[in-house]
Order: structure tokens, then sequence, then C-alpha cells
């Protein structure tokens, strides 16, 4: 009897431990609500709307350590910190929590970046590489790259950048830039233009101010230095000096805790003058709009870029679509392998988690011609950045499929 007794009892003791094993264990956080999230030091560096974007996503969720920790990561890569902290506070509100990211820069720190590495499958490869370092609020960007994705040539070359954050304010930014390419020439390009006008090499020197005008509003204002050398029919220097003005509205409306929007705006004006000691007289006109409206795991953006030149400007000024942004699907040496004066685009887009479908319409000309509008659509994959994606351009008759895929920050 007394053998049964602590048999019973040993059995009990065991089932007792295994089932203490087997409970899982509830994080009592995450009954919590994310009242806000702010970032201490913000005034000596900038956060690009990705993260804005990720911020608010988290504002009026449950509190997830995991997602914090994530974000904490790409804070740190984004502007080369040391280290990114955060601690969580009590809210406003019962059961909310404000979570504040905590900095600490790098006192000299150098890092490597790839911020875009793209392959178009009828227009080649473009690849970025840069270094990034900087003390307080100063830093230094070196740049080596080949692009073939933004101009009417591909751009091979370097481009070096000093940028103080805080010009005895933090409202204004001081930025000096030199690049230095030597553009390569497609075919269909050279076979079109003027040999003349098709030049080897070409640098700028652009000192440039920020001004924050008011929290969404921002004014840059600078002048570009630029030269190029042509070869034919002999060879010779020729300059592009003009007067470059940005003026950019970027904010975050407000609304409710499952609806996030953003709104970003802008229009820029370079003009080229003989007061400047140039050789071409022009005045380039861009503007652009883009809205996005975010809810749970699904995002719609709906954009539109439109452009206009008034004057002779050089190829590199000339306004191109068909590429990884604009057009996606269409070659843009099919569309005009001299881009044009005249440009409009408008493209609406929608992601559910992963998923990408767009749909793209625009059109490219000069002035004295009609407009040929075109169209596009697509569907891919997203991720941080990095996308894989099969886009089709609308043509009579014909389906010719386009992959694009890389990463484009």
């Amino acid at each position: 009897m007394r053998l049964f007794l602590v048999g019973v009892l040993l059995s009990g003791a065991s089932a007792v431990s295994r089932a203490q094993v087997v409970t899982p264990v509830v994080n009592v956080n995450s009954r919590y609500i994310v009242e806000s999230i702010e970032v201490s030091g913000h005034s000596e560096f900038t956060l690009s709307s990705r993260i804005h974007e990720q911020i608010q996503t988290l504002v009026g969720e449950n509190l997830d350590p995991s997602s914090l920790d994530e974000l904490s990561e790409r804070i740190r890569k984004e502007i080369h910190a040391k280290t990114v902290t955060y601690r969580i506070g009590r809210g406003d509100q019962p059961d909310q929590v404000k979570v504040n990211f905590e900095v600490t820069r790098r006192s000299v720190a150098l890092e490597v970046n790839v911020p875009k590495f793209l392959y178009h499958s009828t227009q080649g490869w473009t690849g970025v590489v840069e270094g990034v370092t900087g003390y307080a609020s100063s830093g230094i960007t070196f740049r080596l790259l080949s692009d073939n994705d933004e101009l009417v040539e591909r751009n091979t070359g370097i481009l070096a950048r000093y940028e103080n954050k805080h010009l005895g304010t933090d409202r204004v930014r001081l930025v000096f830039q030199f690049e230095s390419y030597h553009p390569l020439w497609n075919r269909s390009t050279r076979d079109l233009e003027d040999p003349s006008d098709l030049y080897r090499n070409r640098q700028n020197f652009e000192p440039s101010v920020t001004i924050q005008l008011a929290k969404p509003l921002s004014l840059s204002t600078g002048v570009s230095m630029e030269r190029f050398q042509t070869q034919f029919p002999a060879a010779r220097i020729e300059s592009a000096n003009a007067v470059v003005n940005t003026l950019r509205y970027h904010r975050q409306l407000e609304g409710s805790d499952a609806n996030k929007q953003l709104v970003d705006a802008g229009y820029s004006l370079r003009a080229a003058t003989t007061l400047l000691s140039s050789d071409f007289g022009y005045a380039r006109h861009r503007w652009n709009f883009s809205y996005t409206f975010s809810r749970d795991k699904q995002t719609v953006m709906v954009s539109f870029i439109g452009g206009l030149i008034a004057g002779r400007a050089p190829l590199y000024e000339r306004y191109v679509l068909g590429n990884s942004s604009t057009l996606r699907g269409w070659n843009r040496y099919d569309i005009d392998p001299l881009g044009g004066s005249r440009m409009a685009h408008g493209s609406v887009e929608y992601r559910y988690r992963y998923l990408q479908i767009f749909y793209d319409a625009g059109a490219v000309w000069d002035r004295g011609q009609d407009a040929s509008p075109r169209n596009s659509v697509g569907v891919g994959l997203r991720k941080d950045g990095f996308s894989v994606a099969v886009a089709f351009p609308l043509k009579d008759g014909r389906v010719d499929p386009v992959l694009i895929s890389g990463m484009n920050f």
C-alpha cells in the first residue's frame, strides 16, 4: 500500500513538472498600447520618410519589443550611429506607454553602403557604392557610381559631399557637393544627336543652403557650376552655370491610429544664365507630388511628376521616362533616345505586405510636338527597399515583359 502511494505521489510530481515546462510564457508588456515614439537628438540628423512611416505604423499598436529592436537597428544604420537604444515610460493614458529612442553618435566612423543596385532587363545594371563618415552635426559622403537609370546617358564617376546639419541653428543646413562623370552614350542616342552636343566628361561643383521655413516646409538654394568637354568637331569646354532652388513640403497627416497618411510635394527650378558666365541659357522646372495612405498591412500610393524646359539645355538636363521608377516596363531609348523638354507622369501603386501592384502612365515630348501617352502595369514583391517586379508595357498586339530587380533607397 505504501509503495502504491509513493508511486502515485511521484507520478503526480512528474506531471506537474511536465506541465510547468510546456506552459506558454505570456509577454505582459503586449497589453500596453504605444502612445508615442520620439527620437532624442533629432535636430542633429534627418530620418528618411521610410523610417517615419515605420514609426507611425507602431504608434497605436500593442507594444512589441521585437519591432522596437528592428526599428532601432534601422535608425542606427541610416544615420551611422554607434548605438540606438530605447526606453519605455508611462503614457498619459492608462495602459499606454511612451517610447524614447536614444542615439549615441560615433566620434569618427566610416560606413560603407550600397544605396542603389538595380538590374533592368532591357537597360542593364546600375550600381552605387558610398562611404559615409561624420562627426557631431557634420558629415562627409564619397560615392562611386555607374548609373544607367536616371539620365539620357550612363553616368560613371564619383561624387563627394560635405554637409553641416547645424549651421548656427537647427533650421539651417549647408552642403558642398562635387561630381565628376564620364558619360557613355547609347547607340540610338549617338545616331540621332548632333555629335557636337555629345560630351566626353562632366564636372559640377554645387554649394547650397537649406532653410527649414516651417516644420513641413523647407527651401534649398544654391549655385551649380557645371562644365563639360565636347569632342566634335574639336575638343572644347562649355559651361552650364545655374542658380538652383528647391521648395519641398513633407508632412505626416494626423489621422486615426489605424490610418497613416503622408504627403510629399516639391518644386525645383534650375536657371542657367549668362550672368554666371554660362554658355547655355535655359530654365528647367520640375514639379512632384505624392500621397501615401496606409492601413494595417495595406498601402496605397499615388504620385505625379511634371517637367518643363524653356531654352536650350544640355542633354543631361532633358527629361526621360522608362526606367526603374517611371513607365516601368518601357525602355527609355524606345520612347525617346534624346529625352524631352516636356514631361508628365503619374503612377498608382497598391501594396499588401510584400506584394506590390502598379500602374504607370506618362509622356515625354518637345515643344511643338504632340504628346504620345504610354502606359504600363506590373506586379512584384518588395521588402525593406529590395524589390523584384515584372512590368508590362501596354502596346498594341505585343506583350514584352521586363524584369526590374534590386535595391533603390
